[in-house]
């Protein structure tokens, strides 16, 4: 029996594997193993205790008058069906943990790239200033942070190959990273309901060899069409679908980058005023160097500056007041884009 329901499972095991999204980075082919493992283990139990039950109903039917053995107490039995459960789950937790610890934790040479959740589409920038709307270009074989943040509603980036989620949330950043193997089109969806054109709100990223990237950060423009199809998806080759999107922008390019709009920006909001870029005292902290850095809040408080700090610091700053500095900066809520802030950002993450 046990032979029999291995045989037919070994046969339909390509088409199990056809079901699950292909495996286009590390990553994935760690949650793979795992979830095959889980696969495994569940057909070996259910084997198990459904093979016992069919051999107990027929050795022990009612008409043969057999009587079991009673048992009172077994210490090796009962030492045997709790350890190796507890060893099993023990063992999928730590296997869980470690494959859950490479997913949130990037490389620190990852190229960044921030993303505008918005009604019902995907924006990406980067930090040369190119942006895009719906297509996501990156290079394969080179890890890649995506640094996310909505417009309005909260959303949920998706990308199956790369079995990678977060979601996206109004007032601060989330962040996810992926490292692509396969180049080509693979596909994005959200999957937290956004509105009337949620299912529509697709993207594609753009896998691209190192030669097509080297183009398309040159300016060139990249024939995507020509691409490989996304081998799972290979119906969804357009990176919108609902009735109403717009059609992908391509790139779009002001010729200054991330951290240059973000330094015209300080200047033209008047941060310079009270903010230094050279690490002298004025108003309020300077910005040199801050970037990574703990600071020392009024109250004892400690945080580190990172993204959202920043952001807080924009929209609210009169919530964290760093120590030693009067709270005398105003309230940019509603006066600054979700583009500038990332602008912003990225000028004072230049200055080490």
């Amino acid at each position: 029996m046990i032979r029999l329901l291995l045989g037919l499972f070994e046969m339909n095991k390509n088409a199990l594997a056809a079901t699950v999204p292909v495996a286009a980075t590390d990553v994935a082919v760690s949650w793979d193993n795992l979830y095959w493992f889980l696969v495994y283990i569940s057909l070996f139990f259910f084997v198990g205790i459904i093979l016992a039950m069919i051999i107990f109903a027929v050795k022990y039917r009612k008409d043969v008058h057999k009587k079991p053995k009673y048992i009172h107490g077994h210490t090796g039995l009962e030492i045997v069906w709790t350890v190796i459960p507890t060893f099993l789950v023990l063992w999928i937790f730590w296997w869980g943990w470690v494959v859950y610890k490479d997913m949130i934790h990037a490389p620190a040479d990852a190229m960044e790239v921030h993303v505008v959740g918005k009604q019902w589409l995907w924006q990406f920038v980067y930090k040369n200033g190119t942006s895009s709307i719906g297509d996501l270009y990156v290079p394969v074989n080179k890890p890649v942070k995506l640094i996310m943040s909505s417009e309005d509603v909260i959303h949920s980036m998706f990308i199956p190959n790369f079995r990678v989620k977060q979601d996206v949330v109004p007032g601060m950043y989330t962040s996810v990273w992926f490292e692509t193997k396969i180049p080509g089109i693979h596909q994005i969806f959200c999957t937290e309901y956004c509105g009337t054109s949620h299912s529509g709100m697709l993207g594609r990223v753009i896998a691209l060899t190192p030669d097509q990237w080297r183009d398309w950060v040159s300016g060139k423009k990249i024939d995507v069409d020509s691409l490989p199809a996304d081998p799972t998806y290979p119906g969804f080759r357009s990176n919108h679908l609902g009735e109403g999107m717009p059609a992908s922008q391509g790139t779009l390019t002001t010729g200054l980058s991330l951290a240059e709009k973000g330094k015209a920006l300080t200047q033209s909001k008047g941060c310079v005023a009270c903010h230094s870029v050279d690490g002298s005292r004025l108003v309020g902290p300077s910005y040199k160097g801050i970037f990574g850095e703990d600071v020392k809040l009024e109250g004892g408080k400690v945080v580190k500056v990172d993204e959202n700090y920043i952001r807080r610091s924009i929209e609210n700053p009169q919530a964290e007041i760093v120590e030693g500095y009067p709270p005398s900066m105003p309230v940019y809520k509603g006066l600054v884009t979700e583009e500038e802030i990332i602008a912003i950002t990225e000028y004072i993450k230049s200055l080490k």
